[in-house]
């Protein structure tokens, strides 16, 4: 392979900036600069020096032989001080040597990969790692940047091909007398597995949810308070507030931090009949995003009828608390009564709902593991037509553990990389 480099921190000025390289050549290319040739796994401060021989910078310089590297290849990274011009005159360097180019996208987690130091799983929970601003996020792409998914997908994989073995033994001597029926050990072995890959899709809608973030939708008539409510839960005007009815045409979004957990808070049009074409539209909008959203709050008079219907877990609150001197589920975005417990109630409950998290976490995964679960329920159907059917049974197995392997990129997966690595910086 070619031997690349980068910028592997964030581009402008910084206490500390990091350039890396990687491949066959990387060594030699730090022994030019530095000087000396890097001795194994160390660390040392050394002056980098130009074609000319002047100095550059000063810059810890540390070296990683393969394969012990994240990339699996000979690695050095240069920790230099954080100037643009230091930045710019040591790529300019780097670009001078023929046998280095400059990095694509996310090319050294692609060489990671293709050196098996991380499965496919792996390079998505580290791009949700780089991507994560929250808590849970942060939490949730660590489980699958540390290989968990990968080691479940494995033992399932395990209990797949001795279920498959056991059948094949079985057609292989199926003009001999078998001692041992196999039947009740590929039966136990398929209901383990599927219903441990049937539990991992359906965890994967909440992890989505934390990956992306949680809606909850403010719901009301026009003049509730909505507006003043988001104000109110994101502490600042995200909204324009107005005593006139139907201020808010278009959904209004604010992202917000709820422990730890990504929410996005959407203030709605006004639900009512109008005559009005432009808030006719806000409002078919505002019932679209309602009735999408994961929460809805709302806010509604005392024996006021809903547009709505509430769903289990939504929040029915009467607004305007300070005005019409309401205690009980009483809420007022102006004074501030009722919005903390507001706050920790729409918490909850989406903690609650996070609390069946799976390890997997992309749409992707869901469909491989839906795709393997409905290829187990098929040799379920398949072994109750008896031995002179095993043939079947083992190869609808084949495809399962096919399905498993997709996922954790082992096969047919080089159609989806040049997407996934796209979404890396140039440094990762």
């Amino acid at each position: 392979m070619d031997t690349i480099f980068a910028q592997a921190s964030a581009p402008g000025r910084a206490g500390v900036a990091v350039i890396r390289i990687s491949g066959p050549q990387a060594f030699v290319i730090a022994q030019e600069i530095t000087g000396k040739r890097p001795e194994g796994r160390e660390s040392a401060l050394r002056n980098l020096r130009g074609t000319g021989g002047e100095v550059i910078d000063q810059a810890l310089v540390l070296s990683f032989p393969g394969p012990n590297s994240f990339t699996g290849e000979d690695v050095v990274e240069f920790q230099l001080h954080g100037s643009i011009a230091v930045m710019r005159a040591m790529l300019s360097l780097l670009s001078t040597f023929p046998e280095a180019r400059m990095a694509e996208a996310g090319e050294f987690t692609r060489r990671a990969l293709e050196n098996e130091k991380l499965d496919l799983a792996q390079v998505e929970g580290l791009a949700d790692l780089i991507e994560a601003e929250t808590e849970a996020q942060r939490k949730q792409a660590l489980r699958v940047l540390s290989g968990h998914l990968g080691a479940r997908v494995e033992e399932w994989r395990k209990d797949l091909i001795r279920a498959a073995a056991l059948l094949e033994a079985t057609i292989d001597f199926a003009d001999e007398e078998v001692p041992v029926d196999v039947t009740p050990e590929v039966t136990a072995l398929l209901s383990k597995v599927g219903k441990a890959l049937q539990a991992e899709a359906e965890g994967t809608y909440v992890a989505e949810r934390v990956r992306n973030g949680f809606e909850v939708a403010i719901i009301g008539a026009p003049n509730a308070g909505k507006s003043t409510l988001l104000n109110a839960l994101a502490g600042r005007d995200a909204a324009i507030t107005s005593e006139i009815a139907g201020t808010t045409r278009d959904v209004i979004e604010v992202r917000m931090d709820l422990g730890g957990l990504p929410v996005t808070l959407l203030d709605t049009a006004g639900l009512r009949e109008s005559e009005d074409k432009v808030e006719a539209i806000g409002i078919e909008r505002a019932i679209e995003r309602a009735e999408a959203a994961d929460l809805r709050v709302f806010l509604a008079a005392p024996g006021e009828a809903l547009v709505l219907t509430p769903e289990e877990d939504d929040i029915v609150l009467h607004p305007k608390a300070d005005l019409v001197g309401v205690e009980a589920n009483g809420i007022s975005g102006k004074t501030g009564q009722g919005v903390s417990e507001l706050i920790d109630r729409i918490q909850s409950t989406l903690s609650e709902r996070s609390s069946s998290i799976g390890l997997a976490t992309h749409e992707r995964h869901r469909v491989a593991l839906q795709q393997a679960v409905s290829c187990l329920a098929e040799v379920d159907v398949i072994l109750t037509r008896g031995p002179d059917f095993y043939d079947l049974a083992a190869a609808e197995l084949r495809f399962a553990i096919r399905a498993l392997e997709t996922l954790v990129g082992r096969i047919d997966v080089e159609n989806l990389l040049d997407e996934i690595f796209t979404s890396f910086c140039v440094g990762k």
